[in-house]
Order: structure tokens, then sequence, then C-alpha cells
């Protein structure tokens, strides 16, 4: 055989291997389930994940997948900055939950060499510490009472291990790193026991609309519809369904349909908490000036009453809102609706009413987690903040009590605000 031949064949015999070895590898891939044990650390799935939101299977029949979450001031502190702190060193707010993605990861690995794969779950968590503490424990520059505080890690929230010097904990947590005292946290085998509990696993939708049905089965009815970027509690993880949490209940989903991570809240730094505190109430300020300058002084029917007309010198806007939104009570539940007369659903009730004060607020449940300020809990919400819970979103009225688009069952209804858990409260005003 010449030259040119044997290159020939060569080059022949290379391409039926790599075919070959292409299609082992693509069949052994659609194996596989992309899945993180039950509230495994939240990296999100995107590397083995195969995304069919746009598959013919989403736009057929019903028998498809698819279709159609601060500073309490009660605490003492001792000067170490760490079981407990001063009331001058409490801030009314803790910082937004962050998923611990692949930069967490990536940080356990330098520090340990461990591999975070989904086959050693135990050997990643122990490499976290997580703060045990009333309320925050200091994070210094040195190992030492005496050097100077960098930032704050919060009750439950976690960092990653880096080493350990005379009683201290050197962590990396955010933008953060620095020593905390080992004794107001934990790591090893008791943070591989706690993080299942002080993570929040989520799984935020990836198609236009998902169906979430009473069973894990593409058979089963319909339970209730979720938008696009929701983000659903997860309860439990199935083989290829998730069980969630929605307003109408629990109900499982494909995992085709979402994209899941766990949320542990991290450590924030001096400077980080500064400028949220001054971003949040530059935020506040904004909202009163719109309200006071273009709060509704009529309204598009003779049965509803404007937003001016509850506001009194004597009344708070957020107590305005609240009186406001009330007056919807009755009406009725529609998915993707805005309209507080003739039908909205949670995300556009709670838009549709802070419209009229002039605040323009997401039609969406997952993103009003992220407007206004933080509000440490239902004990400290007053009337006007909004209540986020898994996939929905309601306004506290006060006395415990929330008014909110519930379902196509029961319309715009006042509920228990502890009814269900919140993942967030947030403050407009």
């Amino acid at each position: 055989m010449n030259r040119f031949g044997r290159q020939f064949a060569v080059c022949m015999l290379t391409a039926a291997v790599t075919f070959t070895g292409a299609g082992i590898e693509a069949m052994a891939g659609s194996s596989v389930t992309s899945v993180l044990p039950s509230a495994g650390i939240g990296y999100e799935l995107a590397s083995d994940q195969v995304e069919v939101s746009n598959l013919q299977e989403d736009a057929q029949s019903d028998s498809s997948a698819n279709s159609a979450s601060d500073g309490s001031s009660s605490s003492t502190s001792s000067s170490s900055g760490s079981s407990t702190t001063s009331t001058k060193e409490t801030t009314n707010t803790t910082p937004l939950s962050s998923r611990v993605d692949e930069e967490v990861l990536n940080d356990i690995e330098e520090a340990t060499g461990a591999t975070t794969t989904t086959n050693d779950e135990e050997e990643t968590f122990s490499n976290l510490v997580i703060a045990q503490v009333h309320d925050y424990v200091n994070v210094r520059s040195g190992p030492s009472e005496n050097d100077e505080i960098v930032g704050k890690l919060y009750n439950n929230s976690v960092g990653t291990y880096l080493g350990e010097e005379n009683g201290w904990y050197q962590i990396k947590s955010g933008s953060v790193t620095g020593y905390v005292k080992a004794e107001y946290c934990v790591t090893g085998e008791a943070a591989v026991e706690l993080a299942p509990k002080v993570g929040t696993r989520i799984a935020t939708v990836t198609t236009t609309t998902l169906k979430v049905r009473k069973e894990a089965s593409t058979e089963s009815e319909v339970l209730g519809l979720v938008p696009i970027d929701d983000e659903l509690v997860v309860t439990e993880e199935l083989d290829g369904w998730v069980k969630v949490e929605i307003e109408e209940g629990e109900g499982y989903v494909s995992m085709d349909y979402v994209r899941l991570s766990t949320e542990f809240v991290e450590a924030e730094s001096k400077a980080e908490e500064e400028a949220r505190l001054a971003k949040e109430e530059a935020a506040k300020e904004a909202a009163r000036a719109s309200a006071s300058a273009n709060t509704s002084k009529s309204s598009s029917s003779s049965s509803v009453k404007s937003a001016e007309s509850f506001t009194t010198e004597k009344s708070s806007i957020g107590e305005a809102v609240a009186a406001f939104a009330v007056q919807f009570v009755g009406n009725p539940y529609v998915y993707g609706g805005t309209s507080l007369t003739n039908g909205c659903d949670c995300s556009g009730f709670v838009m549709s009413v802070y419209a009229n004060f002039g605040v323009s607020l997401p039609h969406s449940s997952a993103a009003d987690r992220n407007v206004g300020a933080a509000v440490d809990g239902l004990a400290n919400a007053q009337p006007g903040d909004i209540v986020c819970y898994s996939g929905h979103v309601a306004i506290y009225i006060g006395g415990g009590q929330i008014v909110h688009a519930s379902t196509s069952k029961t319309g715009i209804i006042i509920s228990n605000a502890n009814y269900r858990t919140p993942l967030a409260v947030r403050r407009i005003f």
C-alpha cells in the first residue's frame, strides 16, 4: 500500500473509533440522572442536564410533564465578636441567601484537595464551617479577639474551612476571608449532619409554564401551574421528579424542567453590609417619594376606592397599601393576570397594588424576594410588607395576616401569614 493509501486507512480507522466512542458516551450520558443528593451543596445542575423545554412534548397534550426567602437585638455579646454581639453591632437585617455555587466548591477543593462530586457529599459538607449562634459571629482578620473585624457570619451561615489556629477556624465565605472562633461554629461530622437542615433546596423553573402534578407521573392530575424563573422549595427528590411546595399544596415536577440548587447564607463584609443598608434606605426613600407624587387619585371602577383615599396623615404608606389591597378580597384569581377586579395571580396582585402607589414591581414571586429591604421574619413585619413563599407572594396587612391572590378556587383572600413557612419578608416603604 502506498503512503497515501496508508494515511487514508489510518484516518478512516481513527474516525471509526471516534464516532463509536462518541456513540457510547452519548448513550451512557442519556441513562444517567444528573441529580444531586437531597439538600446537596448547591452548584447548579447544568453540566449533564438536557434542556427539553423547547421539545415537542412541551406543546403537546396534557399527558406531557409540562405545558401551556438579621440581627436580633436580643443578643448580648462578648468582645470576641463570637456567639453574640452587642446591640450597637446588631443590624436590623441579614444579607440575602445565596446559592453556594461552583466558586464555593472550588474553594473547598483548593483548601482540601477534595473532589466535590455527587458521590462524596459527606466529604463536601465536612469541609463547611457553619455558625451556631444567637445572631452572628464576627469574622476577624487574624486568630485573635484583638484583630480587626472584617465581616459577619450569621447564624446557620456557611463558610469553607481553610485551616485552624489556636481555637480559631480560618474560613472563606462570600467575599470574606478571615477567622471565626471555633467554639461558635461546627465543622466536620457535625457540619455533615447540620448542612441539609440549614440549606434550602430550590427548584428554579426553566420552561415557560410548568405543570405541577399530584403524583410523580405524566398521567397524574395537574395541581397547579408555575411560570418560568419561579423558585420552588424542594421537599423530596425522586427518580426524575422532585416534590415541591406551591400554593395549591405539595406536588411533583419533572426534573427536565427545573434547575436544582441549594441556598445557604454566606458571610457579609463590613463594606458589603454598609453598602446594602445604604442601598435599601435609598430604595425606600425613592419609593416614598414616588408614592407621594404618583399615588392614584382615581380608580377605574366606582366600587373601588382610590389609593389616595387610604393615605392619611396618621397612617403610614404601608398601612395605606394594606388597606387598599384588602378591598379586592373576593375577586377572582387568574393565572398570569394583573387586574385587581377582573382577575390576577399572586405576583400580579402585589404588582398591581403597588403600582397604584407609584411603585413598579416585577410580575414574579421569585423576583419579589429581592425587592426593597430585608425584614427579620414575620415577627417584625409591618402592614404593606411583601411576604414571599415557595412559588407564592402576598401582602402583610397586620395582626399576623396577609392578603393574597391564592388559587383559582379561592380567589383573593385573607389568610394567616404563617399558614406556610415564608422564604423572605421585604419592605418597600
